[in-house]
C-alpha cells in the first residue's frame, strides 16, 4: 500500500487555481521553469504532461523567450480567448449544480443543458449555446447524465 497523498485542510483545488491564475508572476515562473527543463535536455513532449499544456505551447514559450527574454513570457493584454464566466462564477455554478433545480425555483427535478443555460443567464447574465454548455460542464468537472448522454 502506498503512502497517503498530502491533503490541504484550508483550501480547495478551485481556490488554489484561482490564486495561481490571479497572479501573472506565477504563470511566468511556470513558463520559465518549463524552459529550464528544455535547457536541461528534456523534450517538449516529455514535459508537456507535467505542465498540462501541449508540447507546441512549450515550444512557443521557448521561441518567445529566445526572441524577447522574460518579457516574451508575460501575458500581453488582449491576447487569447476570454472566459465568459469568472473563476468564482464557475465555482458557484458547480456548487449550484450539486443542488436540486427546485432549490432555485425551477420546476424540474434534474438539470438539463437548457436549464443550466437558463440558470447561467439568470445568475451571471451570460448567454451560452447548448453545445458550449456541455464544454463548460466538462471544464468545471461536472459529470452527470446530462453531460454524458449528449456529448
Amino acid at each position: 500500500m502506498g503512502r497517503k497523498v498530502k491533503q490541504l485542510k484550508n483550501y480547495t483545488t478551485e481556490q488554489v487555481e484561482a490564486l495561481y491564475e490571479s497572479d501573472e508572476r506565477h504563470r511566468t515562473g511556470v513558463k520559465l521553469y518549463a524552459i529550464l527543463q528544455l535547457t536541461r535536455g528534456y523534450s517538449s513532449r516529455a514535459i508537456e504532461e507535467f505542465f498540462h499544456v501541449s508540447f507546441k505551447q512549450i515550444c512557443n514559450w521557448a521561441d518567445r523567450f529566445d526572441a524577447e527574454g522574460i518579457q516574451g513570457l508575460r501575458i500581453k493584454p488582449g491576447r487569447g480567448r476570454h472566459e465568459r464566466l469568472t473563476v468564482i462564477q464557475k465555482y458557484q455554478l458547480k456548487v449550484d449544480l450539486s443542488k436540486s433545480p427546485k432549490e432555485f425555483g425551477y420546476t424540474s427535478n434534474s438539470w438539463s443543458a437548457l436549464l443550466i443555460g437558463e440558470h447561467i443567464r439568470n445568475t451571471c447574465q451570460v448567454e451560452y449555446k447548448q453545445s458550449a454548455i456541455y464544454n463548460l460542464m466538462h471544464r468545471i468537472g461536472f459529470r452527470s447524465k446530462v453531460c454524458e448522454e449528449n456529448i
